[in-house]
């Protein structure tokens, strides 16, 4: 089976959030069951570095008004795809905004020229190459099933992953004239609000729609999570499942991380403590008989980052220490620096990302904290489960799907590998933090907590098993 992925970034190449891990792992974990994977990619200045002049596959000469050259290659076992528009996308910054933080103003033009591209390319525009599915990524290439839905060939059959539901693609009405489409197509999907969603119209024109996590998957179904498309995602609730993401677990091995000062298991767990001892000594945290609980987190509103900075002292009244990784809003920053000076040796906050500490972290630190208010899947707490870095994690999205809650029944029967946070407050943050500090004060029940997480399965395995079952029934309906 040969799939056809669209994507705006992929790791480990470029990558600004989970949507790169998934893009970039879920190659590799469909094609031992028989799936072909080619991902399209613009040709950002990080990834034309990789890929050189490329080989040449088809230029085609008028793509909304742009000259594109698709490019081959393959690097970092990925089959890539690049659409060079050296004027769209080779530019100093990030892949959607310059080194201001500003977005760029012409990002609709950047992803509809991607989107085209690729609609093209999965009907016939390679010589010898037609994709049997098309499995697109978030708003940059939702585009795709829309083009696909008024090219001029038979289209194969599409799929589109949410990532996010809350970042949709929303530009002014007066680009849709810009965007090679009927006018037809402005009624029949891509009208929102007033303007053009992007996201939007791949919902409407996808035959099928997944999310990160199946509990994500009926929370957009509703106001409080469905960012205004919750109608839509009603109105199509047979095509919509949840399959939940998985990480790496060669790259995240507590056995052999290099990045870790000991490496452990879970039959050698007493070799971990060196890794708390470098935890405390880099963030400068006194020794302690408390937990030590780690925050890797952009530090923002959706993160639940402001209800952990009320809860601070209430955290650290409760006997835990905590160390902060992140970066994001800047009165937030402010805020966990405030806090570090309150409790000198108990709060400890490095601001910036550093994936050699986050790793670090995951297997030094005793647990982890993750308050969001909304989370599609979440990577963090997986890492954490896989690292004995027992996870607190808000009852929400991926986290709830994932996090085995340790109440009294799953205490009891010696289940639990985290620890759920009710309704999401300042007050519930504390309440969780206390129990945890309550139950890692019995070493022999704590560990077993570590087991249970060390031993759940957050490999790609079970999911990619989801979407090669996804991709097969989508070729059955078509036939």
């Amino acid at each position: 089976m040969k799939v056809l992925s669209v994507a705006s970034e992929i790791y480990p190449l470029v990558k600004t959030g989970g949507l790169a891990d998934v893009t970039g792992a879920l190659p590799g974990a469909v094609a031992p069951l028989g799936v072909e994977t080619r991902t399209v990619v613009p040709g950002y200045p990080a990834i034309m570095a990789q890929v050189g002049k490329g080989k040449v596959l088809a230029k085609l000469p008028d793509v909304l008004g742009h000259s594109v050259k698709l490019l081959g290659a393959k690097v970092a076992g990925l089959d890539l795809i690049v659409v060079q528009v050296p004027g769209l996308f080779e530019r100093e910054g990030g892949p959607y905004a310059g080194l201001d933080g500003i977005d760029f103003g012409d990002n609709w033009k950047r992803f509809a020229v991607l989107s085209k591209a690729a609609a093209l390319i999965a009907t016939g525009a390679l010589k010898g190459y037609r994709p049997d599915v098309v499995h697109v990524h978030d708003w940059q290439a939702a585009m795709v099933p829309c083009y696909l839905a008024y090219g001029d060939a038979p289209p194969p059959p599409s799929v589109i992953t949410v990532h996010n539901i809350a970042f949709q693609g929303q530009f002014a009405a007066h680009v849709f004239g810009e965007l090679d489409l009927p006018a037809t197509a402005w009624a029949d999907g891509v009208e929102y609000y007033g303007g053009v969603g992007f996201l939007k119209a791949g919902l409407r024109a996808a035959q099928a729609i997944t999310t990160v996590s199946p509990t994500y998957a009926r929370e957009i179904r509703t106001g409080e999570f469905g960012m205004g498309l919750e109608g839509l995602i009603n109105g199509r609730s047979d095509v919509v499942s949840g399959i939940v993401n998985g990480i790496d677990v060669d790259v995240w091995d507590p056995a052999k991380d290099a990045r870790l000062v000991a490496n452990f298991s879970a039959r050698a767990l007493k070799a971990r403590g060196g890794n708390r001892k470098a935890v405390l000594k880099t963030f400068g945290l006194a020794p302690t008989k408390g937990p030590v609980i780690a925050i890797v987190s952009r530090l923002t509103w959706q993160k639940g980052m402001d209800l952990l900075a009320e809860a601070m002292d209430g955290i650290v009244a409760a006997g835990a220490s905590l160390a902060v990784l992140g970066a994001g809003d800047r009165d937030l920053e402010h805020a966990f620096a405030e806090a570090a000076a309150r409790h000198p040796g108990r709060v400890a906050v490095h601001i910036g990302y550093d994936e050699p500490l986050a790793h670090l972290m995951q297997g030094g630190c005793d647990a982890i904290l993750i308050p969001s208010r909304f989370e599609p899947c979440g990577l963090t707490q997986l890492y954490g489960l896989r690292y004995g870095c027992v996870p607190i994690v808000a009852r929400t999205g991926g986290l709830a799907d994932t996090v085995i809650d340790a109440n009294m029944a799953a205490r009891a029967a010696g289940v639990g590998t985290g620890f759920h946070i009710g309704r999401l407050t300042a007050e519930r943050i504390v309440d969780a933090v206390t129990l945890a500090c309550e139950v890692y004060a019995d070493t022999p029940e704590w560990t077993r907590m570590m087991k249970n997480g060390m031993a759940t399965d957050v490999s790609w395995d079970a999911s990619a098993k989801g979407y090669v079952a996804l991709y097969r029934r989508l070729l059955e309906q078509a036939a």
